[in-house]
């Protein structure tokens, strides 16, 4: 796996990722290798790309140009290409990639890439270092192995939603979670099989579902019942298994608030006014299955002043608090801005964007210069050309880091950005 050569590059320059997904789960693989650095090029069908493109309102741009906000949340750091994979041009296009590439991204259904033309071992002929990850819906084989998967569906599936909400009132989560978790997991199995590979020279398959990571997240909700065989339930906005934990109402809005301690129950006792000692609420267990009284009794206190002033008491007490942000809010709080959490792109037909930021932040480096999403087929010729000139140079087969050999690095140079 090539190292970064350049100061904002990113942990992954000189890495090269074709991306033959679409919709979320591995597109939003894909942006995560291209915030960390690697060359990104995305293949989309010709005359419609990504499913996403299609997918809202809200759309932004003119008519003639308009583009997806769901598109441009997990497309950045990408180049363009249109294809149809079912040619003979679009599959001699993904083996000119395929052979020069770090990583393959693909979400078709379980069979789909094999009957393109592209099973596992004739990608792996072309480049035996490549690592592929493949993303399903239910997995890549077993009794349901071949449904197609959504995330809503994945959800409800893997028992999220008979975790979150009002009891007796199944909820989504208010992100594509399933989606956004396999990408995640995804991009970590890619990462240990990269790192492998400089030990053995191969590359190998990483395969997650949006049901395995689903499953993933459960934490103690599946413990509970695997090892207790307590079934779970929904619990609204408090905390199954510690209490007082979780949204409250005051004279003029809600707030929020964790005690995971015995000391920080007393410490919200003494705030509220309440008996710390009062032997219903001796223990954290006996706080839990008395969580409505507990709850009733909060929220009395609680609207006797205003949600500021009660963050403003919790804070003084040492209880972690918060308030609840719209979405608007977040994006207007300076601790947003200050982390990195918002990133501005220059967009070839939207002008200046921004979008939400990296999760992490490297010490001393990290990419610094980010891409805004592409517009459909925007490097048709520049990537073709790229790799009319690569293949001049160093021949096809040369291994793992072949592309980076030839100048692929993040920053664009030569590739039309």
């Amino acid at each position: 796996m090539p190292n970064a050569t350049q100061d904002g590059a990113g942990p992954l320059a000189g890495s090269l990722v074709l991306d033959l997904s679409r919709a979320l789960a591995g597109p939003h693989a894909g942006m995560m290798l291209g915030d960390l650095g690697a060359r990104v090029i995305k293949i989309e069908a010709p005359g419609r790309g990504d499913d996403t493109r299609g997918w809202g309102p809200p759309f932004v741009g003119p008519d003639e140009a308009r583009e997806s906000t769901y598109f441009l949340a997990c497309n950045r750091n990408k180049e363009s290409v249109t294809a149809d994979l079912k040619s003979a041009e679009g599959r001699e296009l993904v083996t000119r990639l395929a052979r020069r590439a770090d990583v393959l991204i693909e979400n078709f259904r379980p069979g789909v890439l094999d009957r393109l033309g592209f099973p596992v071992e004739r990608l792996h002929a072309l480049n035996p270092g490549l690592v592929v990850l493949s993303i399903s819906g239910f997995g890549h084989d077993g009794p349901e192995g071949g449904r197609a998967g959504y995330d809503q569906i994945a959800q409800g599936e893997a028992g999220l939603m008979s975790l979150t909400g009002e009891p007796g009132a199944p909820t989504k989560v208010g992100t594509p979670i399933a989606d956004l978790l396999a990408g995640i997991f995804g991009v970590q199995g890619v990462l240990a099989a990269l790192l492998e590979r400089e030990a053995t020279g191969r590359g190998r398959v990483v395969r997650t579902s949006l049901l395995s990571s689903m499953i993933g997240v459960h934490s103690f909700q599946g413990t509970r019942w695997t090892v207790a065989g307590d079934l779970p339930r929904a619990t609204g906005n408090q905390h199954p298994s510690i209490a007082p934990y979780g949204l409250f109402r005051c004279a003029d809005g809600d707030i929020q608030l964790a005690a995971g301690s015995e000391s920080l129950w007393r410490s919200v006792a003494d705030v509220a006014g309440l008996d710390a000692d009062d032997p219903r609420y001796a223990t954290n267990a006996d706080r839990v299955r008395r969580r409505g009284e507990l709850a009733d009794e909060l929220a009395a206190a609680f609207a006797g002043a205003s949600a500021e002033e009660w963050l403003k008491r919790l804070d003084a007490a040492g209880v972690p608090a918060g308030r609840v942000r719209g979405i608007d809010e977040v994006y207007a709080w300076e601790q947003t801005r200050q982390q990195g959490l918002i990133v501005d792109v220059h967009h070839s037909t939207l002008g200046p964007i921004s979008l939400p930021g990296l999760p992490w932040r490297f010490d001393g480096g990290g990419r610094t210069e980010h891409a805004a999403p592409p517009t459909l087929g925007q490097h048709d010729t520049s990537v073709r050309a790229w790799l009319d000139a690569a293949d001049a140079v160093v021949p096809v087969g040369a291994g793992p880091g072949a592309g980076a050999a030839a100048g692929t690095g993040p920053s664009g140079a030569g590739v039309g950005r």
